[in-house]
């Protein structure tokens, strides 16, 4: 099946390849119709090319298959099968079989209404192939740029104050029509882009009622979109995926081949703007950061987010770039949770302690242990320190160790003034603290350190001398390196 998220490669107009001055081709039969398209050329020198065709065709023929004294019937019967398999032109090439395209062959595409293109001597079919294969490269070009750029501005409507009507204005601007969200009781919550007749609007409505599930049937009773052609406009209904309801409804003049898979995008976005408005869990967590501003403390707020104990999730893409909203969004989709953060070229996800953290293609992650809420910077800092031992060691997840160590045998207050005290020398540098960390959490690997810090081997070594020389010990030592990774374990 071909991939939902990229447009197909759109057909390309036949007058365009007309206009292609190197090929000198010429309509001398059929309808001068702008809105005629070919998919693909194909070349055939049988006498009923029907069984061949899937339609959509240019079929090119140098009339080989054309029996001598051919009259019109022969000509007609050939034009009609060529027009039941849907083939969109004719093209004839003149020389070396024939000097002149036949006028009963001109005449049953006249009749037939498919138009015949002339292919002059100097024009093999393998140059009109590639032409054609040139103007498609270019127009599936243009529709992924025309993709890409709707993406982003749907991603960045979705990050305004007012999400829905925003995601629906960039929809509704982007294909060129009318956009409308509808609610769990069918009527119109929001909607952008100039208001259809009332017969288009109507329409829309009952479309919608085809995919919004009933409450009384199994979710996968109704299709997840459905469409229509009312008064020439084009009427596509999607079911919003947050179960509470909710229907996105188009109506668009055309259909381009990308508009689908840019209102999929639409459709996505509004399902988590609408699941996260409407639901009680939604409620709760919107509840909880306000009492969290207004001062109240993390424990207090804790329960309202649906648990008491959670995991940070750390989270990097795999050879990509910083990840948007609507990447981070489909990470927390994955892991179960809602509760998301993109922080720089990282997404951090509290997840609830009872859900299962599995691996999730085309990321590397940190997972920390469980914690209360008093303990979450702290399980930060874990989910962080085991992100970056997977990058390092090219691991797809890793998790902190939950399980009693020998440092929980010392006092905390203890453990604590002993670190500070063995790691004063170097407590002013940040990046020393970092890299002594990470150094000695590989084991001493001046590359796997490199990688996880992205920084220079060149650097690591250094800053791993200036450690040793501030701290005036032998980091070659095995007790040594045990006492200081008891200290950076309590900072």
């Amino acid at each position: 099946m071909p991939d939902p998220t990229v447009p197909p490669t759109p057909p390309v107009a036949l007058d365009a390849l007309l206009a292609r001055a190197d090929l000198g081709l010429r309509r001398i039969a059929g309808p001068a119709d702008p809105a005629v398209v070919v998919h693909w050329a194909h070349t055939s020198e049988m006498a009923d090319p029907y069984p061949y065709l899937l339609g959509g065709e240019l079929l090119l023929s140098a009339g080989v298959h054309i029996p001598d004294g051919a009259g019109a019937g022969y000509f007609d019967a050939y034009v009609s099968r060529i027009v039941a398999a849907g083939g969109a032109a004719l093209g004839f090439g003149v020389a070396p079989v024939h000097d002149t395209v036949p006028g009963a062959l001109v005449e049953a595409c006249e009749m037939h209404g498919l138009p015949l293109l002339e292919v002059p001597p100097r024009t093999t079919f393998s140059a009109v192939a590639r032409a054609l294969w040139q103007l498609m490269a270019q127009a599936r070009t243009a529709e992924l740029r025309r993709v890409t750029e709707a993406q982003q501005s749907l991603a960045t409507a979705a990050a305004r104050p007012d999400p829905v009507p925003a995601v629906l204005q960039q929809l509704a601007r982007r294909l060129g029509g009318r956009a409308v969200l509808y609610g769990p009781e069918g009527t119109e919550i929001a909607g952008a882009g100039p208001e259809p007749g009332e017969e288009v609007r109507t329409a829309l409505a009952k479309l919608a009622e085809v995919v919004r599930p009933s409450g009384q049937e199994p979710s996968d009773a109704r299709p997840s979109s459905a469409s229509d052609t009312v008064a020439g406009v084009r009427l596509v209904a999607h079911a919003l995926g947050n179960g509470e309801g909710f229907v996105l409804g188009t109506a668009a003049p055309q259909r381009d081949a990308g508009d689908h898979t840019i209102a999929s995008v639409a459709a996505v976005l509004l399902s988590l703007l609408t699941g996260e408005r409407h639901s009680g869990s939604g409620a709760g967590r919107s509840s909880a950061l306000v009492r969290l501003l207004l001062g109240a403390a993390p424990a207090e707020v804790a329960p309202l987010l649906g648990g008491d104990r959670w995991r940070v999730v750390r989270g990097r893409p795999d050879g990509r770039a910083a990840p948007d909203p609507v990447a981070a969004s489909a990470l927390g989709a994955a892991l179960g949770s809602s509760l998301v953060d993109v922080a720089g070229e990282v997404v951090r996800v509290l997840v609830p302690d009872g859900r299962t953290v599995e691996r999730v293609p085309g990321w590397t992650l940190g997972v920390s242990a469980a914690a209360a809420p008093r303990d979450w910077p702290a399980a930060d800092a874990q989910a962080s320190r085991a992100l970056a031992r997977a990058r390092a060691t090219r691991t797809p997840l890793l998790r902190h160790g939950d399980r009693p160590a020998l440092t929980d045998l010392v006092p905390p207050h203890d453990a604590d003034a002993h670190a500070r005290a063995l790691l004063a020398p170097i407590e002013r540098s940040p990046a020393l603290v970092d890299t002594l960390r990470a150094w000695l959490s590989l084991h001493g690997s001046w590359d796997r350190t490199a990688v996880a810090l992205d920084v220079h081997r060149n650097t690591v070594r250094q800053r791993i001398a200036r450690c040793a020389a501030l701290l005036d010990t032998d980091l070659d030592d095995p007790d040594v390196r045990m006492e200081l990774w008891f200290a950076l374990r309590r900072t």
